[in-house]
């Protein structure tokens, strides 16, 4: 599947052909900022002003980051009103919903909001969107709303095969179609009833497991299917406290889902939440970029660190997320190291590797195990998806390794940032750094132009046929951009890249 506009999906246990959805929205991963894993429901007017006040301060804005979603906990405890509409509690929207998505849409960003498939949301507030769905979607339309996060808590058994949940969601993607104001969908069944197979067709993006929690590696019986093996897509029971590491080995087996206009959620950022390492929020980032989930920051910006900002606002990592060519890393070698110490089980590592749209290709080198360590990978499998055996023929070129943590923005510049008072000043410090501007210059054209900022630090070379070898710490990655290194008189274009160019067209 090539491209929302024309792709083509039969969603297992449903009858017929549906397409793809095809509203404009998501050609690249959506990216903002959500309340939820920070703040939960402690949520209010202020929270959300001043928090897009922050994203716009520290430049984030102008990386990409324009969603700004309010998630549950924003309804009135009663429940609706006499005309059956859902109204916002008062107390902490003094001035409306409707106030607030102007004050966005002024500011550049876009409004997200959120309810839930059930008769009540999953923090338990009494009205869900449940066979409201056009009362609310209108509500929705009339308070300003750009994004709905759609969630599936309390769903009167209406669950339990891909029918009854495809139903149950199209009910409200057909009601914001219908209200006639543009809506990004985002469903949130956390990957029941094999959605990564029929979540394209009614949503821009669609979750693929349970809720992530501040950890990296650690197993919890919240996360339900961690007592199933890696990657199992029939887990009924998904849960929450799910870790980094858990999502990684669940999406694995169908990583290549997403398409331009519908992506694969892994869930919200934790980085800057404090629960795991620099390292480990490294490899987070960049593996949630680089598997095109939609990337929203989930921690409080108001406070957030030096180290956690320059993770974030990494414009070499988010350019893999905003790639037009639109297709996600997949893992080609997945490796059991160590031995088991207590009840958390065993390590491994993983690489993952993806063809980026200038003919570049990205590879991430992830020790989730116990001790530092040398990996390694053959070209002939990092170009695996061209050929099988060795036999692609971006194995007879040499690569150039590009590491692209290698120019993240030094703790100096950032904690200035962080402690300039005016926007003027603030201003002056990110151009002094010649900080990207993806408003001034889109990602697309910054990668046509080889905008080295974009591109990292040139660290090596793999020969013709070769071995990358590579240091990797304890629960970091290794994030490197490979481009070819082009031999005299030779066009840019490898066979193999305009053979993927081809099968791309007769995906079409």
């Amino acid at each position: 599947m090539a491209n929302s506009h024309s792709s083509i999906v039969i969603a297992a246990g449903l009858s017929g052909v549906v397409s793809a959805i095809n509203n404009g929205l998501a050609i690249t991963p959506p990216m903002g900022w959500n309340n939820w894993n920070a703040f939960g429901c402690d949520v209010s007017e202020n929270l959300l002003l001043s928090t897009s006040q922050q994203i716009l301060s520290l430049g984030l804005r102008d990386l990409g980051y324009n969603y700004v979603v309010l998630d549950d906990c924003w309804q009135d405890p009663r429940g609706r009103d006499q005309n059956g509409k859902l109204q916002p509690e008062a107390s902490k929207f003094p001035s409306g919903l409707k106030s607030i998505s102007d004050h966005l849409h002024r500011q550049g960003f876009k409004y997200g909001m959120y309810s839930s498939a059930g008769e009540m949301t999953c923090a338990r507030f009494a009205e869900g969107s449940l066979d409201h769905e056009v009362d609310d979607a209108n509500s929705f339309a009339e308070w300003g709303v750009d994004m709905l996060k759609y969630d599936s808590c309390y769903h009167m058994g209406r669950v339990g095969t891909p029918t009854a949940s495809f139903n149950r969601f199209k009910a409200m993607s057909d009601a914001l179609k219908s209200t006639g104001r543009n809506i990004l969908l985002n469903l949130c069944n956390w990957g029941e009833d094999l959605v990564h197979t029929w979540g394209m067709s009614i949503s821009n993006s669609w979750r693929i497991t349970g809720d992530i929690y501040d950890s990296f590696t650690r197993p919890d019986d919240l996360c339900g299917c961690n007592t199933l093996s890696p990657g199992d897509v029939n887990c009924v029971a998904p849960g929450t406290h799910c870790s980094v590491l858990f999502i990684l080995n669940k999406v694995a087996p169908f990583a290549d889902r997403s398409i331009p206009g519908g992506w694969s959620d892994l869930d919200m950022l934790e980085v800057g939440q404090g629960g795991m390492t620099d390292e480990e929020y490294k490899a987070h980032f960049a593996l949630w970029a680089a598997l095109k989930s939609p990337l929203f920051l989930g921690n409080d910006l108001r406070s957030v660190s030096a180290s956690a900002l320059t993770i974030l606002n990494n414009p070499a990592i988010i350019a893999l997320s905003q790639d037009p060519h639109g297709r996600s890393v997949t893992r080609v070698q997945r490796d059991v190291v160590g031995v088991p110490k207590d009840n958390w089980g065993v390590g491994e590592t993983h690489v993952w590797s993806g063809y980026l749209h200038n003919g570049d290709q990205v590879v991430i080198l992830l020790n989730a195990g116990d001790e530092d360590m040398q990996m390694s990978v053959s070209l002939a499998e990092i170009f695996v998806a061209f050929g099988p055996g060795g036999s692609a023929p971006h194995v007879k070129s040499d690569w150039a390794l590009h590491d692209l943590w290698a120019h993240r923005m030094s703790d100096a510049t950032a904690e200035a940032l962080l402690a300039a008072k005016t926007e003027g000043e603030r201003s002056r410090l990110l151009k002094k750094a010649n900080w990207y501007n993806a408003t001034e210059i889109p990602y697309a054209q910054g990668l046509a132009n080889d905008d080295p900022r974009l591109f990292g630090e040139k660290v090596g070379v793999v020969e013709a046929g070769g071995v990358m070898k590579v240091d990797v710490k304890r629960h970091a990655a290794k994030v490197l951009r490979l481009r070819r290194v082009k031999k005299e008189g030779e066009s840019f274009k490898a066979k193999g890249i305009a053979r993927e160019e081809r099968h791309e067209r007769d995906e079409l």
